[in-house]
């Protein structure tokens, strides 16, 4: 087990600001143009909402600028950016704590961030924020497992239970553990095991890649890499446990073998749920029954391009707020493809694919205003920004980068 966490100062980076391709591990921060931005503004007007638009529905920036955290793969790191979306500029902080971080997480409200190390025994570590100066501080660390296992791919908060859901990779388990009133992680509070393998070399056993809870939250749907399978177990917001609901375990869909199931989001409507496959790099609509937790196939479209042929690697997944459009992103093929959704049967229809900016787009994050997304391209080394037409969905590449060593996954905290 590596030594506790110590947090970093927040040190601005100074890298130069020399014009580079995208591939280039170098990448810097350039400024987004003025027809990329432009084109944004009269987008924003056209349908009668602010450029600077956030969440909740309704709230508009402050004016300060929002604070951003970048897991690293393997670089032992967690780094953070600040955004001006005013200005769409991303400026670097630099490293502001070294841990493994497979996946970082803010609180939805408290000033916290969680980050999910990818060392044996499900470390998660949790770190107060200095929201003036980005800065970590630890104060929390837990171990979600009781064997020298582990290895977690994923964090999500159930906010109504104030409960932490995370998934591990190495294990194929899912974990559920209380989030006390400053932030802080109590003891694990249940766990259950996935089951199952596929064909694939990387499949001999399963991996709980993603979990995410129903809008009733009565149900955890955890999708299984290794397993080809979308686990859907019962879970309960008062005692915050998950359990598999029936003698003969949880209920489950099956995938085609080889498929890698890896990420899940629910449609607003709470009808649809889309599921993104890495290995086949297909994405599928599956009508969700909430009475009973049963998924049923509608869709399946390829994030592919006709004709691909090498890698194939689907990697993220997000929904818009309004559930008009769903975005993925493809590691085989380096680009970031838009769907529209059908209001009445949730199907969807592909209406864009874009390179992104960089290599490898392990993850991406839209901003909570919905007008920008930032994708991690964890090979060129990079951040990029791109702008969120509202009415077609498309995206635009800003030009504007920041260097961060392998990326993996971006996280908010707003203050």
């Amino acid at each position: 087990m590596p030594d506790k966490t110590n947090a970093l100062p927040a040190v601005p980076s100074h890298s130069p600001h020399s014009p580079n391709s995208p591939n280039s591990p170098h990448s810097t921060t350039r400024s987004p143009s003025r027809r990329t931005l432009l084109r944004a503004m009269a987008a924003s007007a056209a349908v009668g909402t602010p450029l600077l638009a956030g969440a909740p529905a309704g709230a508009v920036s402050s004016g300060a600028a929002d604070l951003l955290y970048v897991g690293t793969w393997g670089a032992g790191q967690v780094h953070a950016l600040r955004f001006d979306p005013a200005r769409a500029a991303m400026t670097p902080v630099g490293p502001v704590a070294q841990a493994t971080s497979n996946w970082v997480l803010a609180h939805p409200t408290r000033p916290v961030l969680y980050v999910a190390g990818g060392e044996p025994g499900g470390i998660i570590r949790v770190f107060r924020i200095d929201n003036a100066s980005a800065a970590l501080e630890q104060f929390g660390e837990i171990a979600t497992e009781s064997t020298p296992v582990g290895g977690l791919s994923y964090m999500a908060v159930d906010a109504a239970s104030k409960t932490l859901l995370a998934a591990d990779f190495a294990a194929g388990t899912a974990v559920s553990v209380p989030i006390g009133k400053d932030g802080g992680l109590g003891a694990v509070a249940s766990r259950v095991q996935d089951t199952g393998s596929g064909p694939h070399p990387r499949q001999q056993g399963p991996h709980a890649h993603h979990v995410v809870t129903d809008p009733s939250g009565r149900f955890a749907l955890v999708a299984d890499f290794g397993a080809d399978r979308v686990f859907v177990y019962h879970f309960d917001r008062a005692t915050r446990a998950l359990s598999a609901g029936t003698p003969d375990g949880p209920r489950t869909y099956a995938t085609a073998p080889g498929s890698g199931p890896r990420r899940l989001a629910f449609h607003p409507s709470g009808r649809t749920v889309y599921l993104l496959n890495e290995l086949t790099a297909d994405i599928q609509a599956l009508d969700w029954n909430a009475a009973d937790g049963v998924l049923t196939h509608l869709q399946s479209l390829p994030t592919d391009a006709p004709g691909h042929t090498g890698t194939t690697s689907a990697a993220e997944l997000a929904i818009s707020r309004d559930g008009r459009f769903v975005y993925t992103s493809n590691r085989g093929e380096n680009t970031l493809v838009v769907f529209s959704t059908d209001r009445s049967t949730g199907l969807l229809t592909q209406v864009q694919r874009i390179p992104c900016a960089g290599v490898t787009p392990w993850s991406f994050t839209l901003h909570p205003g919905g007008r920008w997304l930032f994708v991690a391209n964890q090979a060129s080394n990079t951040v990029n920004l791109f702008s969120v037409d509202p009415r077609t969905g498309q995206l635009a590449d800003t030009g504007t980068s920041v260097p961060v060593p392998k990326p993996d996954c971006i996280t908010f905290s707003r203050p």
